[in-house]
């Protein structure tokens, strides 16, 4: 259905995402969100399979956030285009394909666990996009809820400096409400009902909140000049000049303030989004892109491609647009592929359900329909004032398995599917093996790489055989060589080649990949071979010598070289460099790096020390294990190759009791 556009002007439009640990209640926030905004009349829930953002089949199966949701609604007169990210580590690349095109973000914690593993993980996704951001302690109705301890290792685990605007009303099964730090106000809600009812501070509260909102605004003071001026003058802060310094602090990211409820029994979700409105930043508060798109509907349009989706009515291609308008039939230039696209159709999308608008401009976050050969990281731009915008990163594949059609007749269905896949998922990478013929599919864990094929089988509607999990392996190098001499030299008739190179190996401390520098002097290798040494240097680290895995952790340096008059190119310098570092690495003592991941795992405490073993079986390295009220938590660093099938014998250990997480922790030299 189409419908007139109602984007609201580029100040009262919130564009952000829900970041969070798995279970933590994120998805369930954003479904009270919608509930509340109106954006949906009936509340959907997790467990049921009823949610609007977990629409696919899988998502509601498995019962996690697998694949980011984008949705649309509308509170206190403000736009919020809202994303609901994964939270389980396999899809962390869905949230780094949200952050860089969200300007906020709410991050949700179990009021029970606090931060978490994955909550750690997508935190520094955000620090690195430089994203402000919220805190929304959730759950405040369990048994064990503690909000003080939640904010503490927000504190000790993330190194935020949080602000709790809010005081529980009652703990866990009486949590009824909380009460408003900066308006010194009671919010109540009762079962059964939508909204709460104000009121003033329950007279047992009232002096506890008297001394957190003393607490808060010595915690402003502390870090806003001006606060701190009025704090001065008059030993305290007016409720404006609190919540200005609150806005300041959370958009310049020096303090996180932090809200809490609990959303599956709807209370605390409105005064979460009057946070939202008050305190993230609107498209026209971030700096302009690239340091030159100003987020102006006037300016020269330019969007970013950040996710693109293969539905069974076509092709669909979100964008956040950071510059300009774009209307229904115009002509935009895909300034990567260098090709231009005709915008057939532009969707507010709500989900897996999308309105037709007439027309989209800075600020937004819609889905186009046309683009037929948009990649996930595109810039999409005016051509006549054509730009490149920096794309997400995406995370190299850490596990691969061999994938078949069962029936032959299937080979070119499964070839163009798993095209399709990669297309929609960059971190999902397709090869073919060249020593056994084999289609090679990679990702990011195990549970990614089975939603993948478990896609090809649902939608596809294909048959196919996988093999069992492998690892992506490395080589670095422990101990390296000096004073290696390369000498190409190629005279077959016509131009010959020549390039001569001394270089030098060496490992590298700390996580940098390659380093190449030149020390060489006098003008004996210009400047336009060293650069082709250097690309020569990285064709030889693709294949290492000890099993053919990529090289990493390494500096090579220039150190001595000649040329000839005549034979001398770029080719033959980068061919030299090649085929010396090529050499350099088998005169080297090489090590195998192997993926290893950060393992949490909470236990019933009788069922600890047969946890333990199946760890050190696995080649575990324990490095802490605490105590939490029946349970116990143990932390530990697996190789990832270990960890295949982890889920069922841990179940199996202790009666179907135990869980655990993981994130990726690197490399590290394979151990025996």
């Amino acid at each position: 259905m189409r419908t007139p556009d109602t984007t609201a002007g580029i100040t009262t439009v919130r564009n952000l995402g829900i970041l969070a640990h798995v279970d933590a209640g994120k998805t369930t926030v954003t479904e009270r969100v919608l509930y509340l905004t109106g954006a949906v009349h009936k509340r959907g829930e997790v467990h049921d399979g009823t949610t609007v953002t977990d629409f696919d089949p899988q998502e509601r199966d498995r019962g996690i956030t697998i694949f980011a949701a984008a949705v649309s609604c509308d509170w206190a007169g403000h736009r919020i285009n809202l994303i609901d990210t994964p939270g389980h580590v396999d899809f962390s690349d869905e949230v780094e394909r949200s952050l860089r095109v969200l300007d906020g973000a709410v991050a949700v914690f179990d009021a029970v666990a606090g931060v978490e593993p994955q909550s750690e993980t997508v935190w520094r996704q955000a620090d690195r996009h430089g994203v402000p951001r919220l805190a929304f302690v959730n759950k405040l109705d369990r048994a064990g809820a503690d909000l003080d301890a939640a904010v503490e290792s927000i504190r000790d685990r993330l190194g935020a400096v949080p602000l709790p605007v809010q005081l529980p009303v009652g703990s866990e099964d009486g949590f009824t409400g909380v009460v408003d730090l900066l308006r010194m106000r009671a919010y109540v809600w009762v079962d059964g009902a939508d909204a709460y009812t104000e009121q003033g501070v329950p007279e047992g509260l009232l002096d506890e909140a008297r001394q957190r909102r003393r607490r808060l605004e010595e915690a402003v003071a502390e870090l806003h000049t001006g606060a701190f001026e009025e704090f001065l003058a008059h030993e305290r802060l007016a409720e404006e000049t609190l919540r200005g310094a609150l806005r300041d602090l959370t958009l310049a990211g020096e303090a996180v303030v932090v809200l809490c409820g609990s959303a599956y029994r709807n209370r605390g979700i409105e005064p979460l989004l009057d946070a939202v409105v008050a305190y993230l930043p609107a498209p026209s508060d971030m700096p302009p892109v690239r340091g030159e798109v100003p987020a102006d509907p006037e300016a020269p349009f330019t969007a970013l491609a950040f996710k693109v989706n293969a539905t069974a009515t076509g092709r669909m291609t979100y964008v956040r647009v950071y510059a300009g308008t774009i209307g229904k039939g115009d002509t935009v230039l895909d300034a990567v592929g260098g090709r231009t696209e005709r915008i057939a159709r532009i969707l507010r999308v709500q989900a897996d359900r999308a309105t037709e608008v007439e027309a989209a401009r800075a600020g937004d976050i819609v889905a186009v329909v046309g683009p037929k050969a948009v990649r996930a990281g595109a810039t999409l731009c005016d051509p006549a004032a054509p730009v490149v915008l920096e794309p997400p990163t995406t995370a190299d594949p850490v596990v691969s398995v061999a994938v078949e059609a069962r029936r032959s007749t299937d080979t070119g269905r499964l070839a163009t599917a798993l095209a399709r896949l990669s297309e929609e998922d960059p971190s999902l990478v397709v090869r073919s093996d060249p020593e056994t013929g084999q289609t090679v599919l990679s990702g990011l864990g195990e549970l990614h790489l089975e939603v993948a094929v478990e896609k090809l089988r649902r939608d596809r509607g294909l048959e196919v055989t996988v093999g069992r999990p492998q690892v992506a392996y490395r080589e670095t190098v422990a101990k390296g060589v000096t004073g290696l001499l390369y000498r190409h030299v190629k005279q077959d008739g016509g131009a010959g080649q020549f390039a001569h190179v001394v270089i030098d190996l060496e490992p590298l401390e700390g996580d940098e990949e390659f380093v190449f520098t030149s020390t060489v002097t006098g003008g004996r290798v210009p400047q336009e071979y060293v650069r082709a040494v250097e690309a020569g240097c990285r064709d030889a680290l693709l294949e290492g010598p000890l099993g053919g895995h990529p090289v990493t952790g390494v500096r090579v340096t220039l150190t001595d070289g000649a040329t000839h008059p005549k034979d001398s190119s770029e080719m033959a310098f980068r061919t030299a460099g090649r085929f010396a570092l090529r050499e350099a690495l088998r005169a080297s003592a090489m090590t195998l790096l192997e993926p290893v991941a950060e393992v949490t795992v909470t236990v019933p405490a009788e069922s600890v020390g047969a946890v333990l073993g199946d760890l050190a079986a696995r080649r575990g390295r324990v490095n802490d294990r605490t105590a939490r009220g029946g349970t116990a938590v143990v932390a530990a660093t697996v190789p990832l190759a270990e960890l295949f099938g982890y889920a069922s014998r841990l179940r199996g250990r202790t009666q179907g009791r135990g869980t655990f997480t993981t994130r990726p922790a690197g490399y590290e030299p394979a151990r025996g």
